[in-house]
């Protein structure tokens, strides 16, 4: 199958993630497919185009099976930045649950610091978490992953099951 045909796929890092319901308006009212990835069974909606993935509870695994399968035409919902580094580098859009987009110009500086914050709190220098998660951030997601979707569909990806 040429790339031009290949249908969109969204890729859902789930176990922490907030916004999977709107990750499900959008893909159906799309016609995309959605692959909930997780370490331990979810709940998912009775849809065609819902598909669970329940790998082993090894580390990373749900991370593996998701890089594993990134490519272009496919979008990954992750707030894991290996993850992201991993993705964008396989080419597909990635999006944090706030609407953040990863790029290749962003994914390097979201990685040192993450390492940089990991540093801080191991010496106790940082203590805090990241801020809540807001009705802000949900409408920013909902409008950065469907941005996205009709992107992929300009340059020729479909959708439908792959």
């Amino acid at each position: 199958m040429t790339e031009m045909f290949q249908p969109i796929v969204v890729y859902v890092d789930a176990d922490a993630c907030p916004v999977k319901p709107e990750i499900y308006r959008v893909a159906e009212r799309h016609g995309v497919n959605v692959f909930v990835v997780s370490n331990a069974f979810l709940q998912v909606p009775q849809n065609p185009l819902i598909e669970r993935v329940v790998v082993s509870s090894g580390f990373d695994a749900a991370d593996d099976w998701i890089a594993e399968r990134a490519r272009r035409g496919a979008i990954v919902i992750t707030a894991d930045i290996p993850l992201a580094s991993r993705c964008v580098k396989a080419g597909a859009e990635v999006i944090g649950p706030t609407g953040k987009p990863f790029t290749e110009a962003s994914v390097g500086m979201a990685l040192a610091t993450r390492n940089l914050m990991e540093d801080l709190r191991a010496m106790g220098e940082v203590t805090g978490g990241p801020k809540p998660f807001s009705q802000k951030d949900r409408s920013a997601f909902l409008s950065a992953l469907d941005v996205a979707i009709n992107r992929l569909k300009r340059a020729g990806f479909v959708s439908g099951a792959p």
